[in-house]
């Protein structure tokens, strides 16, 4: 059994220390007065009298400043200053007897400081002692892993105090980028240069760096991971500390390190009057609340102080997760029992829906997010793909319209770019069908968002390599030059709120997504990160392989944010305008009329065409195919054979949607 297990009561633990503390100061005074050069045991015996009673009173004294509440393997600074004021008594009330026993002529009065340094030596030394034994005993019980941290600020020195008080980590050493403090000791722990890292690693047998910077910003901690990458460790990040002092996130909770620390991008402080101008006191909705970007977009608006919050979406689960979490959010947030949150469950591409939803709740500003933005599902999918993106934006687009609702905000895509996908071509499509209706002087402000992928979002490549690397691989990537745009979710949804607001009408604004990063360079680092080698063709012994599935239909190897060249700042570093050439409504109308009809028909090689002329650069890299597509044509094939059944079938009528 271990020492610290074994069953004894809080209470008798307590009269045991009262025991030694009691031993402790009759051995301090005897030891003084033998460092005086006289002898102890032969003093008055008035003083040992004296001495039974102030021994006596100084164990009530600890008793009553709690100094027997600290439990002695977590005694710390405050146990420092309760055993300094303890003794400083407990020295007072000796002097008090010796006094008292003692006539004038003999009374040596150095014997009082002599003995108060030897009792707070004695007392607090043995205290010290006794937490040292502890430790030591169960770490012999139960082994830590060692591990070193990285940045011995504050954040670093209360994490090694958590970490020797917890039972997981066993923190060996510092490493610090600051030369102030390198060769300098922290909590016994001393300071090292970043570039004894390898030896460090090597002599502790380490296996885990846990890094402490939370100061640092997005570049600063990239430049640090950088030179970490090729060390045999496993890097990981630790709480903030404030997170960690304030009880929100413990030690426990260290974990891998973040995605946007590998990006190195900083974001830029929002913009107060940009943030507040389309949501302050108004009535928002959000299409595709339910969906990763959707419900960041909810989650930051109830911060602004909206009147209201309309969240539709027609995946139930989704909704539901997103309503509730925002509920919670309200109760600690300043007037937001004001807020009204209201989920409806719908599609967009329901009219009459629409209509009610934005009429009923007056609403104000439309994030319009809803979009199925899966490229392969789109691929075998095209005409649920084509009525959601296109039609979908086109009826949510009238209903804003229909009603004067100020500001209707589109979230695109990069791949919108010179598409080379049915997604890409929707989105588009969508795109150029607000600026058409902004040509008309709509009362409408419509805009667009162009960005790029979201960190966190679904189907991001960053969760999928993490689970395929913690399960020992391989991990899988398209093509060895795929490159990608990266920006975090929160990030994105706070430039869109901004970019809307700029918006004066078919306004395409871009977002400064930084330098494109290879695919297969991000799933490197993060193998390096998480402890382990790549196995490839020059080292067969290493841990994880990259396998190489091929371009998925309507992949891209990369992804562009401009079609054309013109483009302009605006009053917010991260925000671009794009100057591109549109289509009129006159033009587009026959278009979105044959694109009705061949959806309705799930005429695909028609819905190809009309993509094809609508969207400049749309190059779609194999023939069409949809599983209803195929369905559809077997059966037509058959009716053939009914002349009138056939005839019936190509003279239905369709009404269209965008009419007046």
């Amino acid at each position: 059994m271990h020492l610290y297990t074994v069953p004894l009561s809080r209470s008798i633990k307590q009269i045991l220390m009262m025991v030694a503390d009691t031993f402790m100061i009759i051995a301090a005074l005897a030891f003084s007065f033998t460092l005086l050069g006289k002898d102890f045991f032969t003093l008055d015996q008035r003083f040992y009298f004296y001495l039974a009673i102030a021994t006596t009173l100084s164990i009530v004294v600890f008793i009553r400043i709690g100094l027997y509440r600290a439990i002695v393997l977590y005694m710390g600074l405050q146990s420092g200053f309760v055993l300094l004021q303890g003794v400083t008594i407990a020295t007072c009330l000796l002097a008090a007897s010796y006094l008292l026993s003692q006539t004038p002529d003999s009374t040596d009065y150095s014997i009082l400081p002599i003995f108060w340094m030897i009792a707070l030596l004695f007392v607090g030394g043995s205290r010290f002692l006794a937490k040292v034994l502890l430790q030591s005993m169960i770490q012999n019980f139960r082994p830590k892993e060692p591990v070193i941290i990285y940045g011995a600020g504050s954040s670093g020195m209360q994490l090694v105090v958590a970490l020797q008080n917890g039972d997981q980590y066993l923190p060996v050493a510092f490493v610090d980028d600051s030369h102030r403090m390198l060769g300098s000791t922290v909590h016994g722990i001393r300071v090292h240069n970043p570039n004894s890292l390898y030896e460090l690693i090597e002599s502790y047998a380490v296996r885990q760096i846990l890094l402490a910077i939370p100061s640092a910003t997005h570049a600063e901690r990239k430049e640090i991971l950088n030179r970490l990458e090729h060390l045999p460790v496993h890097v990981k990040t630790v709480p903030d500390l404030f997170d960690m002092v304030s009880g929100k996130m413990g030690v426990d909770e260290i974990r891998d390190i973040d995605i946007e620390d590998l990006l190195g991008r900083d974001i830029v402080p929002p913009n107060p009057e940009l943030l507040g101008a389309c949501i302050n006191g108004q009535s928002v909705m959000v299409t595709g609340a339910g969906g990763s970007i959707g419900s960041e977009l909810c989650r930051q608006i109830i911060h602004i102080n909206p009147a209201r919050v309309i969240l539709l979406d027609s995946f139930e689960y989704g909704l539901y997760e997103v309503e509730s979490e925002l509920r919670e959010k309200l109760a600690n947030i300043e007037n937001g029992h004001k807020i009204e949150i209201i989920a409806l469950l719908g599609s967009v591409c329901n009219q009459t829906q629409m209509e009610n939803a934005i009429k009923s709740f007056a609403v104000d500003t439309v994030y319009h997010v809803a979009a199925y933005k899966q490229v392969p599902m789109v691929e075998k999918n095209i005409v649920e793909g084509a009525q959601n993106n296109i039609f979908g934006t086109l009826i949510s687009a009238r209903a804003a319209e229909k009603y004067k609702v100020n500001n209707f905000v589109l979230i695109s895509t990069d791949k919108a770019v010179r598409p080379t996908n049915f997604m890409g071509a929707t989105k588009r499509f969508a795109e150029q069908v607000l600026q058409a209706m902004a040509q008309r002087k709509s009362d409408t402000r419509f805009s667009m968002v162009r960005f790029g992928n979201v960190l966190g979002s679904s189907g991001s490549v960053v969760p999928l390599f993490r689970r395929q690397i913690s399960t020992g691989g391989p991990v899988t990537v398209t093509h060895p030059e795929v490159t990608r745009y990266f920006m975090t979710v929160q990030e994105a949804a706070q430039l869109v709120i901004q970019a809307g607001s700029m918006a004066t009408g078919g306004d395409v604004f871009v977002l400064d997504m930084n330098e494109p990063i290879r695919i297969v360079d991000l799933a490197k680092k993060m193998v390096h990160l998480m402890g382990y080698d790549i196995k490839d063709e020059n080292s067969y012994r290493g841990d994880i392989a990259i396998e190489y599935t091929g371009l998925r239909p309507g992949e891209k190897l990369y992804e562009e944010l401009l079609i054309g060249e013109s483009v302009t700042g605006t009053e917010h570093p991260k925000i671009m305008r794009a100057e591109e050439e549109t289509l009129t409504w006159d033009t587009l109308e026959p278009l979105l009329t044959r694109l009705q009809k061949a959806c309705q028909r799930l005429d695909l090689p028609e819905i190809r065409a009309v993509l094809m002329e609508a969207v400049d650069g749309f190059e779609p890299k194999e023939e069409a195919s949809d599983p209803l597509w195929d369905i559809y044509y077997s059966q037509a094939a058959v009716a053939a054979e009914n002349k009138e059944t056939t005839q019936r079938t190509s003279s239905k009528k369709v009404t269209p949607l965008f009419k007046e």
